[in-house]
């Protein structure tokens, strides 16, 4: 039987705090049954979104992470099947030594499968790999009533595109079924690139696409004048064979090890202000201006895993990750007056990153656009929703969008402005669970359900 106890949840930023009936199901079968039983119901992965998005105050969370087992994999295609509670970290685990790794990573390994297929994550390869959805080749998922199916891009075509930033709100998927990356080593050759300014940094950014598969940007949103918007640019391709020396090629399929270094407890609110980030800022660019060379997937790809619990290092009020993409068409003026807004806030950014979208397939709900897409972590304090609205008003009159995988503030006529198609997912969800039996805190919040 599945274990079942009250439990207060949140998002990785900490918020909100949701009293939820968590079960733990181990089987298909005691999900149906939980299903069966439940008004409301909503699966939940590994916790790794930031706000409500696998929060649904008052009512039953199934948590999956025990439908967590491999099982099928093809070598010749390198094509794995697995329950939807594995995590990309399981794969890179067991895979790894067979030469064999995630087609696509976002900034964390501590997703679930089910997870990255509700949110589309994506990663510093968008360009080249698009998002999470180009690596899936099938999944199965149990419906509000109790049925199973399987979706692809063939069968049950239009439920397999509603799920792809569909932020779990279709059913509960059970098995995924997809493609990995055949690799000979598990380094990077990486490369960085000195911007001083965010003209500078943004040329770069466009230059890069042509030569690497991997590119990522981090900015130093608080500086200003003649080095508005400065920064590095961090780029690289898969290492090969021939490109290892010394012990590297001694063990060139080298896993990473288990974090040793924890956050403890939360650090007091104040600690984050606009003194502390400018020093830290001048640490990071530092570091990141010394990032050229052979660099292993785990401080390449996952570099805040390496902390476990460093969200505690925002305080006990939390923080939200902003993340919105504008289109490329007129996408460096508005990411510029953005990143303006942000300096004269007075809301304190940290750990900024920004990238580039390329074109790609998608679902309706999915987040990546073709532009350029800029994620900002903001400690909470008492401005800070106010000044999202406004940030969200800039973002819509660039004709972008936010990610819902990361939003806290977004409201439902701003959420319905920025995703126009959220009409055909509501047809979908209409088809598939007409008594609106999957919901989350999230979806009230924006008027999905």
């Amino acid at each position: 039987m599945a274990h079942n106890k009250k439990e207060i949840l949140s998002g990785w930023g900490n918020i909100p705090n949701s009293a939820c009936e968590v079960e733990y199901p181990t089987t298909a079968r005691e999900i149906q049954r939980k299903v069966a039983e439940a008004d409301e119901i909503l699966s939940r992965g590994k916790g790794r979104s930031y706000a409500d998005q696998a929060t649904n105050d008052g009512q039953r969370i199934l948590k999956m992470e025990k439908l967590n087992h491999f099982l099928d994999f093809d070598e010749s295609k390198g094509i794995l099947t697995c329950e939807a509670g594995v995590t990309l970290e399981d794969i890179i685990y067991y895979f790894v030594p067979r030469g064999w790794f995630p087609l696509i990573n976002p900034g964390t390994k501590f997703v679930t499968l089910g997870g990255a297929i509700a949110n589309d994550i994506h990663g510093k390869a968008h360009h080249v790999d698009g998002s999470f959805v180009n690596s899936v080749v099938y999944f199965t998922i149990l419906l509000a009533d109790g049925t199973i199916l399987k979706a692809s891009r063939a069968e049950n075509s239009d439920l397999f595109w509603a799920n792809f930033g569909g932020l779990g709100l279709l059913g509960t998927i059970l098995t995924v079924s997809l493609q990995l990356r055949k690799i000979e080593t598990t380094y990077f050759t990486q490369k960085s690139i000195v911007a001083n300014n965010l003209a500078e940094m943004l040329a770069a950014i466009d230059e890069a696409d042509d030569k690497y598969s991997y590119s990522v940007a981090w900015i130093d949103s608080l500086a200003q004048g003649k080095n508005f918007g400065k920064g590095v640019l961090i780029v690289g391709n898969e290492a090969k064979l021939s490109d290892l020396t010394g012990k590297e090629k001694k063990e060139p399929l080298k896993r990473g090890g288990k974090s040793k270094i924890t956050v403890p407890f939360y650090m007091p609110s104040f600690s984050l202000n606009k003194f502390t980030v400018s020093i830290l800022n001048k640490v990071l660019y530092v570091k990141q201006k010394g990032g050229t060379g052979l660099a292993h997937y785990d401080s390449f790809f996952f570099p805040l895993d390496m902390i476990n619990d460093w969200n505690r290092g925002y305080g006990k009020n939390g923080f939200i990750q902003y993340q919105f993409v504008v289109p490329e068409e007129g996408g460096k003026e508005s990411i510029h007056k953005i990143l303006d807004a942000i300096t004269k806030s007075g809301c304190v950014p940290f750990l900024n990153v920004l990238k580039k979208f390329g074109a790609g397939e998608s679902g309706h709900l999915s987040f990546p656009m073709k532009g350029y897409t800029f994620a900002i972590d903001f400690p909470i304090t008492s401005k800070l929703k106010d000044f999202t609205k406004k940030l969200d008003k800039m973002v819509l009159d660039a004709g972008g969008r936010i990610y819902l995988g990361k939003d806290a503030y977004l409201d439902e006529a701003t959420f319905k402005a920025m995703y126009p198609q959220y009409k055909e997912w509501v047809a979908v969800k209409q088809k598939y669970d007409p008594k609106g039996v999957f919901k989350s805190d999230i979806a009230k919040r924006i008027g999905l359900v």
